[in-house]
């Protein structure tokens, strides 16, 4: 199983699909709000130079945005 963490903030709908995405697929994964923890959006900028979010990350491959396929492509290389 690939580890899966999607970076999120409190008001973005596009996280909220992300994650509604993952569990409809019974795809596990952890969850970090980088508003609650803005030292984690730092890093955030620094692996991908992007602020926004939803970002995706599945074993070291970065998905950005609310991108189905993008994740599924990930999962299963």
């Amino acid at each position: 199983m690939k580890n899966v963490t999607v970076y999120t903030t409190n008001s973005c709908p596009f996280c909220v699909m992300v994650k509604n995405f993952l569990n409809a697929q019974n795809i596990p994964f952890k969850e970090v709000n980088v508003e609650a923890n803005p030292q984690m959006m730092i890093e955030l900028m620094n692996k991908t130079g992007q602020m926004g979010v939803p970002q995706t990350e599945i074993d070291g491959k970065w998905v950005i945005g609310f991108d189905p396929n993008g994740i599924m492509k990930a999962l299963s290389n």
